[in-house]
């Protein structure tokens, strides 16, 4: 198992694409921590998936829009399993509004969630890393809309662009330490998040017929490519985004 004894983090762990990431991480062998902030049932059912593999879990609840539960969350980690090793920045979140319509409010939740959770988590298991002398792994799950405009979701891409240029910032000022920090981008997978263009043939088709494979993604598409990720099978791989679209982001086409 390429991950064996080692310990994650990953936010936003209790369904959609967290889930199917906490599931292929402990099946390489580590154990993982499940922060989720909303869904307490839906994190206990990761768990028991988890056991079940035959690896271990903590649920941690964390609203990572605030500083002092993120250095908490990381904190219950490293004294449950007494390190950490790697940290996926799965959480994120997204509103649609025409641009001139966009509270404030709403505004400062994506960018919370989306790019200053990512920056303080970060910070957070980096200082462990250092503390203790691991060359650690960060994944941050972005989107290929770091890349793509995405009308009616201005706020969501500036914070998927700014997650972008952490990236490839950390990369340099982390890489004298063995540090690694990647992005993986989905483009349209099938999960909660896509329920209504699910439910939706029409609008599915137009998605679709966008996509050179012909189809959404499935979770597990993500999953893979973050447990290498994770894995000294990377570690000379660094500061890159790798998108999971089904080849979208070269093909796509406002509707």
């Amino acid at each position: 198992m390429k991950l064996e004894n080692k310990v994650a983090i990953v936010t936003g762990g209790s369904g959609g694409i967290g889930q199917a990431l906490c599931d292929r991480l402990a099946r390489e062998g580590a154990k993982i921590v499940i922060n989720y902030r909303s869904h307490p049932d839906e994190a206990q059912k990761v768990k028991q998936e988890i056991e079940q593999i035959g690896s271990e879990a903590l649920i941690v609840r964390a609203d990572l829009s605030k500083v002092r539960e993120i250095n908490n969350l990381v904190e219950e980690g490293i004294n449950y399993f007494g390190k950490v090793d790697i940290l996926v920045n799965n959480a994120g979140l997204e509103k649609r509004a025409d641009f001139w319509d966009v509270t404030e409010e709403d505004y400062d939740l994506v960018l919370n969630v989306n790019l200053k959770a990512v920056f303080f988590s970060t910070q957070a298991v980096v200082r462990h890393f250092r503390e203790t002398n691991n060359p650690g792994r960060i994944i941050n799950i972005s989107s290929v809309h770091e890349e793509l405009p995405f009308p009616h979701f201005t706020a969501y891409c500036a914070s998927k662009g700014g997650v972008k240029m952490i990236t490839r910032n950390l990369a340099v000022e982390l890489g004298s330490m063995g540090i690694t920090i990647n992005n993986v981008a989905p483009g349209a997978i099938a999960t909660p998040i896509n329920e209504k263009l699910l439910n939706n043939p029409e609008q599915l088709k137009k998605v679709t017929q966008n996509i050179p494979l012909g189809r959404l993604g499935e979770p597990e598409d993500v999953a893979g490519l973050v447990a290498f990720l994770a894995s000294d099978e990377a570690r000379y791989i660094t500061g890159s985004t790798f998108y999971v679209d089904g080849g979208l982001l070269w093909n796509y086409q406002e509707q």
